[in-house]
């Protein structure tokens, strides 16, 4: 765009207002330039909090009532809310996994709970069956692995 071009006043006074005036507004735009950084900043913080705070109470449902619990939070609300990770059981041999939430390929929209159907057990997957994952809750960080003897 085009720089808007005010035409110079003949008068020496009037070219003084205008001087004035132009570095005025220059001025105001980087006021509010950043009072719309700061603004916006608040925001993103504000939606990541709502995100957690949205994942913090599908993970209390899903241990007080169990099973996939609609309505969830969707794949990037968890992500952004700091639960990049899901935890999963496979129903027939019990073992538990994280699956990394930022690696799937998936939708902006697709909820967690929809997940359910597309996971699968890849213990049980060599043996031939491929029963669907019961979810158990969104975790900030991948368990350890504990060490089986």
């Amino acid at each position: 765009m085009a720089p808007k071009h005010h035409p110079t006043p003949l008068s020496g006074g009037d070219r003084k207002a205008l001087a004035k005036e132009l570095a005025m507004a220059r001025a105001m735009t980087t006021i509010l330039a950043t009072q719309a950084a700061e603004a916006r900043a608040k925001g993103e913080a504000l939606i990541r909090q709502a995100d957690k705070l949205l994942c913090e109470s599908w993970n209390e449902r899903m241990w007080a009532d169990g099973g996939p619990i609609d309505p969830s939070p969707t794949v990037d609300q968890a992500i952004n809310g700091g639960y990049g990770w899901l935890e999963i059981e496979c129903p027939r041999c019990k073992s538990r996994r994280d699956v990394d939430l930022a690696a799937l390929r998936h939708p902006p929209t697709t909820l967690v709970h929809d997940l359910a159907s597309r996971l699968r057990c890849s213990k049980c997957a060599k043996a031939g069956r491929r029963p669907s994952a019961t979810l158990l809750q969104l975790t900030p960080r991948a368990r350890q692995a504990t060490s089986e003897t």
